[in-house]
């Protein structure tokens, strides 16, 4: 299995033995002069910037290499080009949620959210296309909750 393209893993629904596995075998493709970056495609505000940042800091605390954080799917015109056509010094964490709320595009058959799944589907296979050093985690629609699980995934992963 190419390790870009792992499988993602539902983190709200059930707190599975293996995600921190999962994750701790991912932060241990970190090496000197590397970079770890979240990539999250969860509504940008206060509370899910400052549960990211948690996660952020505990990662580059626990590795002693430096983060970034970035909301999708407005990095990919900025950073996001950067993370695929820079060198392979990231390491990527994308992080997925089902929009608890989701709008109509005008005029359309498909729906604001749909668009923004496809963004990250889309930003991933590229990652992986690019055999970059990345792993997907979907949280399901309660992002608060999954928010918390992913810190305490990450927290084992890195003990």
């Amino acid at each position: 299995m190419n390790p870009s393209s792992s499988p993602s893993k539902s983190l709200f629904a059930r707190q599975s033995p293996s995600i921190a596995s999962y994750l701790k075998a991912h932060l241990a493709r970190l090496r000197r002069g590397d970079y770890f970056a979240l990539l999250a495609y969860v509504e940008m505000n206060a509370a899910h910037e400052t549960a990211l940042q948690r996660a952020r800091h505990r990662v580059r605390d626990g590795t002693r290499v430096a983060t970034c954080l970035g909301f999708g799917p407005r990095f990919l015109h900025s950073t996001g080009q950067a993370y695929k056509g820079g060198p392979d010094s990231g390491v990527f964490l994308q992080v997925t949620c089902d929009d608890g709320r989701d709008l109509q595009v005008p005029g359309q058959k498909y729906t604001f959210g749909l668009v923004k799944a496809a963004q990250a589907r889309g930003d991933f296979q590229v990652l992986a296309d690019r055999n970059r050093r990345a792993l997907r985690v979907h949280i399901g629609s309660d992002v608060a909750a999954g928010l918390r699980a992913l810190d305490a995934a990450i927290e084992r992963a890195l003990a």
